[in-house]
C-alpha cells in the first residue's frame, strides 16, 4: 500500500511539472480572425456558452489564477483572446462565450458570425475544446458549434464542466449519454467530465491538447 501511494504521488507531481500549459501567457485580443497572429503553427480553441466556466477551466488547466479573467456577468468577453505557450508557435485561443440571453441581439449575431468565420478560415486550428455545463449539455448552440467543426473535419473535445455539482454516478451517466449522442462520429468527438473547483479531469485534458499540439505525451 505504501509503495502504491508513493508511486501515485510521483506520477501526480510529474504531471504538474510537465504541464506545458503552465507556461501560457497572454499575447493579444482580437475582434476578428484577421487580427490574430500569423496563421501558422498550432492552435486549440476553447468555446462554450457564457456560463459554462470557460475562463475557470483555462485557469485550472494552466495553474495561472488570473490568466483568463472570470466575470460574474456572463457574456462580458466579446473578444478572441490569444495565449501563447513557451513555444510561441503553439497557442490557446479563448473564444467569446455565446448564448447569453441579455446580450443585444445584434451583438449576439456578430459573435456567432465571427466564431463561424474563425472556424472556417483558421488553418492552424487543430482542435476545439467545447465546454458545457454538465447539468445542461448539448444545447442548440452547442450542437451548432459541433456541426460547424464537423463540417471542416475539426476534432472536438467536449468538456462537461462543473462535475462537482453532481454525484459520481450522475456524472458518469451524463458522459455516457453525450458519447452515445455522437457515437457515429467518435473519430472526431471525445467527451470527458471536468471540475475546475476540484481540479478533476485536468490530466485527461492535457493529454488531448498535447495530441493536437503535437507535443510529447505525458509518461
Amino acid at each position: 500500500m505504501v509503495h502504491c501511494s508513493r508511486k501515485n504521488f510521483m506520477i501526480e507531481t510529474k504531471t504538474m511539472l510537465t504541464n506545458p500549459y503552465a507556461h501560457a501567457k497572454f499575447l493579444k485580443s482580437a475582434s476578428r480572425a484577421e487580427q490574430l497572429p500569423a496563421d501558422t503553427g498550432y492552435e486549440v480553441a476553447f468555446a462554450g456558452r457564457s456560463n459554462a466556466g470557460k475562463s475557470s477551466a483555462l485557469n485550472c488547466l494552466t495553474g495561472i489564477r488570473q490568466l483568463a479573467r472570470t466575470s460574474k456577468t456572463p457574456g462580458r468577453t466579446q473578444l478572441i483572446n490569444v495565449f501563447t505557450l513557451a513555444d510561441e508557435a503553439r497557442r490557446l485561443i479563448d473564444l467569446p462565450g455565446y448564448g447569453y440571453a441579455k446580450v443585444a441581439l445584434q451583438v449576439k449575431h456578430d459573435w456567432q458570425k465571427n466564431l463561424a468565420h474563425y472556424l472556417d478560415v483558421r488553418q492552424s486550428l487543430r482542435g476545439l475544446v467545447l465546454l458545457m455545463d454538465i447539468r445542461h449539455p448539448l444545447k442548440e448552440l452547442d450542437q451548432s458549434m459541433i456541426n460547424w467543426a464537423l463540417d471542416r473535419q475539426l476534432p472536438v473535445h467536449i468538456l462537461l464542466t462543473k462535475a462537482d455539482k453532481l454525484g459520481r454516478s450522475i456524472v458518469q451517466n451524463t458522459v455516457v449519454q453525450v458519447r452515445r449522442h455522437y457515437e457515429l462520429m467518435q473519430d472526431f468527438i471525445t467527451v470527458q467530465a471536468f471540475s475546475s473547483l476540484k481540479k478533476q479531469g485536468v490530466d485527461e485534458l492535457i493529454l488531448m491538447l498535447n495530441k493536437w499540439m503535437a507535443l510529447e505525451p505525458l509518461s
